[in-house]
């Protein structure tokens, strides 16, 4: 009788068990992440009543006589099934899809849950609410940006940090340039200066007008050289004895005149509501270009002259946004100009808004882009220009700021192309962007937390650290969703998502728990019927 009170007692113990661990998970049916337990026994050791025989020539051998003395629990394992996920909408919310965990730090350890109901605290850290323990990251993604802090594993989320401004320093073109097109053949290059002349507060100056009634005239008017510079029509350059001697009685219709007779070889120059203009006498491809300075601050001079309208055997012209070292937005207005050679064009910056300081006829047009005339594709520069523009902005006059052009590779149809038909070449982006605020996070599949800016950039803010257990199945839990490594684990490795072995990341959604509601009724009827038979052993013996 003692073996069957023994065993009932073991029975008992083993199905309270087997209830209180369906009891626990029916409660963690609905925690974020919860790993179902399962229970399995064995039974105890067994005392041999008579030990087995072996056959002899006379009788056969005959088996052990045993009598077990109960049940024990042989283990109480996690179910470490992938739960299903479901969308939160909040983008902070993560759920692991696959192998890994999140790496969180209380400052003294780390702990790793599938959990990721994560938020931002008041310092800007990504942390999860319900304890304050930080998230952490992996590599150096947002520390150039200076989002994150070198050194440091703690998630920045950068609401309190203004994203700088950033100049262009790079337009991207596309598309075709006509290689049989005409429709720009007649049209004549015409030059405008970009500062309109005025005189008596506003009022637009006249030929009549003298320099020292302008209202470009910086106090005293004091004589001087009046410089002129440029090219003619054929790419000829001004002759350098040109330069006109003025007085405070010298009037613009004197330096208009002087331009016709002395200076330009194949155009005209003439005053339009202030403004210096330099017409071509005839159509086609032209170089015409000129600057004007004066050698003391007393008058104010163009900055450079505009092109309002471009000579060329086929123009395409190009318009493109781009931004100064404040963040400061200019239009770019380009054109494409078929040249006078087989296959060959330039890129002429024909004007930009805003405050601008200074634009060289050098540092305006690229010369010589060529195609080639197999397969039309980009053939690179004939000459020994480089594909830039060179700008300087009032705000910044000590530094010139450089725009690349990106034309395509040469030998590649990846950028300009040369092909029959129409001109359909682009400006089609930019790597400038005005100053900007976070708006909103994201994350994607591999643990980037990316943010949206109010300048409309995207930028990668950091990285989140995922860790890999050789067996997971070993983890000890402690609680808040929360587990750390056992001798049976194996340390935790490093990695971030889809990098591996690791699984990958859903933002905005939550993993669910893999507990299931009808298995555990099951797991509790059996776990019931065990104990009341054991019970009963208990009775009966008793």
């Amino acid at each position: 009788m003692s073996f069957a009170l023994s065993a009932g007692v073991t029975g008992l113990q083993a199905h309270q068990k087997m209830l209180d661990i369906a009891g626990n998970n029916l409660a963690n049916v609905n925690t974020t992440a919860y790993k179902a337990s399962r229970i399995t026994f064995s039974e105890l050791l067994n005392e041999t009543i008579k030990k087995a025989s072996q056959p002899t020539s006379g009788v056969g051998g005959t088996n052990p006589q045993q009598i077990g003395s109960g049940v024990g629990i042989a283990g109480i394992s996690p179910n470490m099934s992938q739960g299903n996920i479901i969308n939160t909408g909040n983008p902070l919310d993560l759920a692991m899809e696959g192998e890994g965990y999140f790496v969180l730090s209380d400052g003294q350890q780390n702990v790793y849950t599938r959990g990721g109901s994560f938020a931002v605290d008041a310092d800007s850290n990504l942390v999860d609410p319900a304890t304050g323990y930080h998230i952490q990251r992996i590599g150096s993604e947002g520390e150039i940006d200076g989002f994150q802090i070198p050194g440091t594993s703690e998630i920045h989320v950068p609401y309190d940090v203004a994203m700088p401004a950033k100049d262009t320093s790079e337009i991207m073109v596309s598309g075709n340039l006509s290689a049989d097109a005409t429709g720009s053949a007649s049209q004549t290059q015409v030059i405008t200066s970009n500062l309109a002349y005025t005189y008596n507060n506003g009022t637009a100056a006249t030929e009549t007008t003298q320099l020292d009634e302008l209202d470009q005239c910086n106090g005293a008017f004091a004589p001087g050289t009046l410089t002129i510079s440029g090219f003619d029509k054929d790419g000829t350059a001004f002759d350098t004895g040109l330069n006109l001697a003025v007085v405070a009685t010298t009037t613009l219709g004197d330096i208009i005149n002087h331009l016709n007779t002395n200076v330009l070889d194949g155009s005209t120059a003439s005053l339009v509501n202030g403004q210096i203009r330099i017409t071509d006498d005839t159509g086609g491809y032209s170089r015409t270009d000129m600057a004007l300075s004066y050698d003391n601050d007393s008058l104010t001079m163009p900055v450079y002259f505009e092109m309002s309208t471009v000579g060329g055997e086929e123009v395409k012209s190009v318009n493109i946004t781009v931004y100064d070292s404040q963040g400061g937005k200019h239009v770019l207005s380009g054109a494409f100009v078929r040249t006078n050679e087989p296959n060959t064009w330039d890129m002429v910056l024909t004007s930009i808004t805003g405050n601008i300081d200074e634009i060289t006829m050098a540092n305006r047009r690229i010369d010589d882009i060529t195609f080639n005339a197999g397969d039309g594709s980009y053939a690179g520069l004939s000459g020994t220009d480089s594909s830039q523009f060179i700008m300087t902005f009032a705000h910044d006059t000590s530094n010139p700021q450089t725009i690349e052009v990106n034309l395509g590779t040469q030998g590649k149809l990846d950028g300009l192309t040369q092909f029959a038909g129409n001109s359909t070449a682009v400006a089609r982006e930019q790597d400038g962007y005005e100053a900007g605020r976070l708006s909103t996070v994201s994350v994607n599949n591999e643990g980037i937390l990316i943010g949206a800016f109010s300048n409309g950039i995207k930028k990668n803010i950091a990285t989140i650290e995922i860790a890999l257990f050789q067996n997971t199945s070993g983890l000890e839990r402690i609680g808040n969703g929360y587990s750390i490594p056992s001798a049976n684990s194996g340390e935790a490795v490093a990695t971030q998502a889809m990098t591996g072995g690791a699984g990958l990341i859903h933002g905005g959604s939550l993993e669910k728990s893999n507990a299931d509601v009808a298995t555990e009724f099951v797991n509790m009827i059996q776990a019931q019927n065990g104990f009341q038979a054991n019970a009963r052993t208990i009775r009966v013996a008793n």
